[in-house]
């Protein structure tokens, strides 16, 4: 199974991408994790971007707050697929992550998630995975099944609590 590389532009990324994390190795699937700053460590970006293919990558999912050109930086030197998070910060609420991740130029894609998206994230990746992955792809529908069950739970509760 190809693994999902993540990419972080700083450490204080890292609890949003705990839930990427923790969604992918639930489902099974291998992921690498670092810090790299599409501005701090442009060569290590670069140089990671490059070679994901070969390292065995099938998916990279890139978090970056405020200019957020993380996942562009790493979209730029990659045809592999890049999943990028915008993360809240102080500034903006996040709005200024969302719209530098969401805005490519013409020819370098990045898909974005929500502001904070991590599990989000992980779970797009996967379905980019199970494309070729039939083991995967089940146990993506087994996790939509019990996400529904759970929901379903949460509504005969409500329900008998309040309807007559």
């Amino acid at each position: 199974m190809k693994k999902v590389g993540i990419v972080m532009g700083s450490d204080s990324d890292l609890p949003i991408l705990q839930k990427s994390i923790e969604t992918l190795k639930g489902l099974g699937i291998p992921c690498e994790v670092h810090v790299y700053s599409a501005h701090r460590t442009p060569d290590e970006a670069r140089d990671f971007a490059r070679n994901a293919r070969a390292n065995g990558f099938g998916v990279i999912i890139a978090a970056a707050g405020m200019a957020a050109h993380l996942a562009g930086a790493v979209a730029a030197n990659t045809t592999l697929p890049v999943i990028g998070i915008p993360c809240k910060s102080t500034n903006l609420d996040g709005l200024d992550a969302l719209l530098s991740t969401v805005q490519m130029p013409s020819g370098i894609p990045v898909a974005t998630v929500a502001i904070n998206g991590g599990a989000n994230a992980a779970l797009l990746a996967a379905q980019m995975l199970a494309i070729e992955d039939a083991e995967l792809a089940a146990k993506l529908d087994a996790k939509r099944s019990s996400d529904a069950e759970a929901v379903l739970k949460k509504d005969a509760a409500i329900s008998a609590q309040f309807n007559d």
